[in-house]
């Protein structure tokens, strides 16, 4: 019996190790601007805003903010609702992917911006 609460009390603490997580500060900094996404590590958590000035092949789109521009890699099923042309400004979140030719922004979610 004994050996029965033992066990049952290891498992009771390790669940609640397992519930654990970290709630402090975010260690990666996102990055804010076009510019700083294409000189950022691969992985870094990206926040654009800005507009998408044009569509370069199947996936692949310009994104343009006040710091210049960079491509940006968005699948069909990231896009709103909404149409979005090279006027409506937009907010893009994702992490920079940087590849051996080129670094772009592989796009999680798109909001329109007011």
């Amino acid at each position: 019996m004994k050996s029965i609460k033992a066990i049952a009390g290891i498992l009771a603490l390790v669940s609640g190790v397992a519930m654990a997580a970290y709630v402090g500060p975010d260690h990666a900094a996102k990055v804010t601007t076009a510019a700083d996404a294409a000189k950022a590590a691969d992985d870094t958590p990206v926040v654009l805003e800005g507009n998408i000035v044009r569509k370069l092949d199947k996936d692949h789109y310009e994104f343009r903010d006040a710091s210049g521009t960079i491509k940006v890699d968005i699948d069909h099923d990231k896009w709103p609702a909404q149409d979005v042309d090279a006027k409506t400004r937009v907010r893009l979140t994702g992490e920079v992917d940087k590849g051996l030719i080129s670094t772009e922004v592989d796009v999680k979610q798109i909001e329109i911006l007011p």
